[in-house]
Formats: C-alpha cells, sequence, structure tokens
C-alpha cells in the first residue's frame, strides 16, 4: 500500500514549484502585453517575421544535428571497446568526461583558436567546422554519461560473444546488436546535447558567429517585450527536448518490464 505524501513534503514540493513558475508566468505575462493595455502576441510575431530569427534558429539546429552525429560516430564505438575490451580505462574516461565543466568556455574557444591556427579557411571560418568541433567537446559527458549508463545496462560481452558465434564481424555485431539495446540511451544523449547547442553563447559569441543564442542576446539588449517573447520560446525549446528525454526513458523502460515478464511467463 502506497503512503501518502506527509504535509511538509508538499509545501516542499509547491514552494519549489512557485520558485520555476511564478518567474516564467511573470514573463510570459510581460511579452504578451507589450506595452499595451490589452494582452497580444505583437511581441511574438515582431521576431516570427524577422529574417534573422529564422536564419540564426536554422543554423543553431543544423548545428546541433551535426554535433549529434558526429559525436555519436565518435564516442559509441570508443564507450563499447572500453566496455569490452578495456574496462580499466573507464576512470580516464570519466575524468575527461569532467574537464568540459572544469574549462570555461571563454578558455575553451581561445585554445581551439590556437590548435586551429592554421587550419583550412573553409574549416575555421565557418561555424559548421569550428563551432561544431567545440560543441562535441561541451556536449562529450552529456553523451558519454548517456551512453556508459547504457552500456553499463547490458551484458556487451555476451551481446558480442553470441553475435561473432553466429559468424558476425565487428561492424554487423555493434549496428545490428548493440546499437538497438543502446538506442535509448543514444537518444538520450542526442536530446541533451541539443539542448547544449541550442542554448550555448560564449563560444559562438567569442568567434563572431550569429546563431540562436547570439540572435537572443541581441533582442535581450534592444527590445524588452520580444526579448521576453523569445525568452519564453528558449525555454519551451530546452522543455522540449528534456520531454523527449523522459519519453525515450519511459519507453525503453516499458520494453524492458515487458521482456522481463514475457521471461518469467
Amino acid at each position: 500500500m502506497s503512503r501518502r505524501p506527509s504535509l511538509s513534503a508538499l509545501a516542499w514540493l509547491l514552494l519549489g514549484a512557485a520558485y520555476f513558475v511564478v518567474p516564467l508566468a511573470a514573463t510570459a505575462e510581460f511579452s504578451l502585453k507589450g506595452g499595451l493595455s490589452r494582452y497580444s502576441f505583437a511581441a511574438y510575431s515582431s521576431f516570427l517575421d524577422d529574417p534573422q530569427f529564422r536564419e540564426t534558429f536554422w543554423l543553431s539546429f543544423k548545428l546541433a544535428l551535426e554535433t549529434i552525429a558526429i559525436s555519436l560516430v565518435l564516442f559509441v564505438p570508443t564507450v563499447y571497446y572500453v566496455h569490452l575490451k578495456l574496462p580499466r580505462l573507464r576512470p580516464v574516461m570519466i575524468a575527461l568526461s569532467l574537464l568540459p565543466f572544469v574549462v570555461p568556455p571563454v578558455v575553451l574557444v581561445v585554445g581551439l583558436l590556437g590548435v586551429y591556427r592554421g587550419a583550412p579557411e573553409w574549416f575555421i571560418a565557418k561555424p559548421e567546422g569550428f563551432l561544431v568541433a567545440g560543441y562535441v567537446v561541451l556536449s562529450f559527458p552529456f553523451i558519454y554519461w548517456s551512453l556508459d549508463a547504457g552500456f553499463r545496462a547490458i551484458d556487451v560481452h555476451t551481446l558480442t560473444e553470441a553475435s561473432q558465434s553466429l559468424g558476425a564481424g565487428w561492424r554487423t555485431t555493434l549496428a545490428r546488436v548493440i546499437l538497438p539495446n543502446i538506442r535509448a540511451a543514444a537518444l538520450a544523449g542526442a536530446f541533451l546535447t541539443l539542448a547544449v547547442v541550442m542554448g550555448e553563447f560564449t563560444m559562438a559569441n567569442l568567434a563572431l558567429f550569429n546563431t540562436f543564442p547570439v540572435y537572443i542576446n541581441y533582442i535581450g539588449e534592444t527590445k524588452a517585450y520580444p526579448a521576453a517573447a523569445l525568452s519564453i520560446v528558449s525555454f519551451a525549446i530546452t522543455w522540449i527536448a528534456m520531454l523527449g528525454l523522459l519519453f525515450v526513458g519511459r519507453g525503453r523502460g516499458r520494453r524492458v518490464a515487458q521482456a522481463e515478464s514475457a521471461v518469467m511467463t
């Protein structure tokens, strides 16, 4: 029998919800007023009709997709090999995954400028090259921890041995045996990376690239009501990514429970 929550727990829950909801509701109310006596969506239409909004949003979204693709291609085989052959290197991977939290983005972008000195112009002068390289580093902790949790949830050795005993090679094993079992973990890392890239400002601003967070900062410095409306949109993008992560986790948990019940019966 489930126990009813205490009044103190409910009070703290309501206090925490108010801490997040009240400022968000005030921002939304401010964006809908727009300096008028009645509510309207004028502040939203002002930037939705702006070509720069569409360009910067699409650029950041495209950079997020490229970052996700490169990160998965790099880290899925790496984490798989570490769990299968080199488990002693897992503490090293954990330590490396903490570095993006320790090194500020300002230092990171300056370091990348030094590392890529002399690189081809098409790489360093375009966000698809320079920024994506930095975003792969920034998203490394989120991708790694998601994949690591996914690999620890499955029996990598048994799956690999069973696949190879049936004549499958390494590529077939990774593509047709391992990846389907860590799909939820890969999607979780992808959603987290999407949220990181869509909100990253420091690297893009210092590298002089006009991305979506840079556009948000510009609107915030020049227009009050559209800035509030754009903040709500940006917040909604982050929450959509988090809800996607939640649904992915629930879907995986439901499939695991169904598989366990099928085995027991």
